[in-house]
């Protein structure tokens, strides 16, 4: 029979409690999260600081959806572009206008992510300004299409409150050349008819649930405080001009 002293066992116990302590933080070690996809697609950092449209939206909606649901369309589109790079060469718009022309595995993912990218794309742009009304060219188009500033906000924020669940409205540049509301389900987007979009709201709740909760029509109409009529306006021209992007 194997005997062992005091010191022995102790020695053999102090191992043992080590090699258990060093399994047990080696099992309990975080994976290591993988990298975002690499690809064609960027997420722009924000144009201004994340604060600047706050109370209106507070800064950590704009944080969190910019940092984590804009960037997920653009890793999901890089994932589903990768054994397809020759494809995303194209411009953006381009892809959305031609959709049932990409193979079909393709279509639901550059429904999806690609209309979302898009579409956060010009809501950042257009925002971070003081509100007030448009001037120029642009306050004209409204005037004669949209029958004024005060009815086209009347009229965009019902359509914003009429959408079941989520989505968005628009004010889009026609083929007509008139200035005309657009709603539109989910992400989908105006471009993937060939439309330009000047502006739009987001009415998924992510966009303004941690201030107004399930008040859509207070956020609807506080939103106006926060649009950027300036670069609405560039829009409005590189859209007549045929230049637009995203």
């Amino acid at each position: 029979m194997l005997h062992l002293n005091r010191r022995t066992a102790l020695a053999s116990l102090g191992g043992g409690l080590v090699a258990l302590s060093a399994g047990t933080a080696f099992a309990q070690a975080p994976a290591a999260t993988p990298a975002a996809p690499t690809g064609p697609f960027k997420l722009d950092p924000l144009p201004y600081p994340a604060d600047r449209n706050a109370p209106t939206i507070d800064a950590e909606t704009m944080e969190l959806h910019h940092g984590k649901h804009h960037q997920a369309f653009v890793t999901n589109l890089n994932t589903a572009f990768a054994k397809e790079p020759d494809l995303a060469k194209k411009p953006l718009a381009e892809i959305l206008a031609n959709l049932s022309s990409l193979p079909e595995a393709l279509r639901p993912v550059v429904k999806n992510s690609g209309g979302g990218h898009a579409n956060h794309t010009m809501f950042w742009t257009i925002m971070g300004g003081k509100g007030g009304e448009p001037t120029g060219d642009l306050k004209a188009a409204i005037d004669k299409d949209l029958g004024g500033f005060a009815k086209l906000q009347t009229d965009f924020n019902a359509a914003g409150t009429r959408i079941f669940g989520s989505g968005w409205v628009f004010v889009v540049l026609g083929k007509d050349g008139k200035l005309a509301l657009n709603s539109r389900p989910n992400q989908d987007s105006p471009w993937m008819d060939g439309t330009p979009v000047l502006f739009g709201n987001d009415v998924w709740e992510h966009a303004y649930y941690l201030t107004y909760r399930n008040r859509r029509a207070d956020y609807l109409k506080a939103w106006w405080n926060v649009v950027d009529w300036s670069k609405v306006a560039d829009r409005y021209a590189a859209a007549k001009a045929g230049t637009l992007a995203i």
